[in-house]
C-alpha cells in the first residue's frame, strides 16, 4: 500500500501525498519547536519540509522509512533556520509606568514560545527508538526546550535525534551528512552541556498540582503578595522572553510582583496549559471595564510550590485560542 501511494505521490497526486505525511505531521511539528523553540517558527519549519518533500520525492530510494527521511528534511531545515541571521532579537522593557528591579542576570536565549497541551495530544505519546533517554513530557517541558537552545546547532540536532527520538547512531549520521564517529563525539558534548543547564526535573501533574494552582489564582487575582510569595520555592525563577531580564530567588521574584501590582493594576487569569505545565491568560482590568489580554504565564511545579514562572507576549494567544480582550461585567447583560 505504501509503494503504491509513493507511485501515486510522484505522479502528482496530492491526496496520496498527504495520506503519507499527515500521520508523521504532528510528530514533525513538535520536533521542529525542541529545535527552534518558537511555536511559529517550527510551523514554518514544518511548511517547508513538507514543500521539500513534495517536490523531492522523486529522489526517495526507499531505504529508510517515510518517517525517517521527513525527519532528515525536517531537521536540516531546522539547522538552516537556527544558523540564520534572521532570528528574532531580544526586546526591551516597554511596560509604562513600572520600572522593573534589578535583574538577578540577563537570558541567553533571545526567542522562546510556549507549546499548546491541545495540539500535543498524540503527537509525543509515540513509540520510541531503543536509544531514547528521556521522557517524552520532560522533553517538552519549558525547561528543557529553553536549555536545548543554548547547545550550538549541531549538537542539539544530535541530542533530540538520539536522546529524545532515539534513532540510532547509523540513522542520525545518515540523516546529517556525517560519520557516526561525529554523531558520537557530538551527543557527548551535547549531553555535557545539557546537564549543566538543564535544572531539576519538576513533578508535573502531582496530586498536589490542582491545589496549588487554585491557591496561585486566588493570590494572582487578589493582588496578595504574600500569599502569592508563600507559594514559591526559595529559588524560583521568573523570565519573560523576548525579554531578556530573568530573576531567581523569593525575594526578587515578590518585588517585582510588588512592583507589577502596587500601581493598582488588577488581573483575571483565564487557565490553560502549555508544554504539559499550567498556563494561564493574564488579562489586565482597564477602566472602561473590558480586560485587556497582555500575555501568557506558564507556571512549573515542584511538590507543592511553584518553581518557576515564565511569561510570554500575547502575540501567543492564537495558538492557544485566548481572545485578546474579555468583556467587562455589564457588557455580559
Amino acid at each position: 500500500m505504501r509503494a503504491d501511494l509513493i507511485s501515486r505521490a510522484r505522479d502528482g497526486d496530492g491526496d496520496a501525498f498527504r495520506a503519507l505525511t499527515e500521520p508523521h505531521r504532528r510528530e514533525l511539528h513538535v520536533h521542529c519547536y525542541r529545535m527552534l523553540g518558537s511555536f511559529q517558527d517550527a510551523e514554518d519549519a514544518l511548511q517547508d519540509t513538507l514543500l521539500s518533500a513534495w517536490r523531492g520525492l522523486g529522489t526517495f530510494e526507499g531505504r529508510a522509512s517515510i518517517r525517517t527521511w521527513l525527519y532528515r528534511i525536517a531537521t536540516n531545515r531546522c539547522l538552516s533556520a537556527l544558523r540564520s541571521a534572521s532570528r528574532r532579537p531580544a526586546k526591551e522593557w516597554d511596560i509604562p509606568g513600572i520600572e522593573p528591579p534589578e535583574p538577578t542576570r540577563l537570558g541567553e536565549v533571545a526567542w522562546l514560545e510556549p507549546y499548546p497541551d491541545e495540539l500535543l495530544e498524540d503527537a509525543i505519546n509515540l513509540p520510541l527508538g531503543p536509544e531514547a533517554r528521556y521522557e517524552q513530557t520532560e522533553s517538552i517541558s519549558l525547561a528543557f526546550v529553553t536549555a536545548l537552545q543554548l547547545l550550538p546547532p549541531r549538537q542539539l540536532a544530535v541530542l533530540v535525534l538520539r536522546d529524545v527520538l532515539g534513532f540510532h547512531a547509523r540513522e542520525t549520521a545518515d540523516m546529517l551528512d556525517t560519520t557516526v564517529d561525529s554523531v558520537k563525539s557530538a551527543l557527548k558534548r551535547a549531553r555535557a552541556g545539557l546537564q549543566q543547564r538543564r535544572p531539576d526535573s519538576a513533578v508535573a501533574g502531582s496530586p498536589a498540582e490542582d491545589a496549588l494552582v487554585a491557591k496561585f489564582v486566588s493570590a494572582y487575582e487578589a493582588a496578595d503578595i504574600a500569599a502569592l510569595v508563600d507559594l514559591l520555592t526559595d529559588d524560583v525563577f521568573m523570565s519573560m522572553p523576548p525579554l531578556p531580564l530573568e530573576y531567581q530567588g523569593r525575594d526578587v521574584v515578590g518585588r517585582f510582583c510588588s512592583d507589577l501590582f502596587g500601581t493598582g493594576r488588577r488581573f483575571d487569569l483565564v487557565p490553560t496549559r502549555a508544554n504539559r505545565q499550567p498556563a494561564f491568560g493574564i488579562y489586565l482590568h482597564a477602566p472602561t471595564g473590558v480586560r485587556h489580554g497582555t500575555g501568557l504565564l506558564v507556571l512549573t511545579v515542584a511538590g507543592d510550590r511553584i518553581c518557576a514562572m515564565t511569561r510570554f507576549e500575547n502575540s501567543v494567544f492564537p495558538s492557544f485560542g485566548l481572545p485578546r480582550s474579555l468583556p467587562g461585567p455589564r457588557d455580559l447583560g
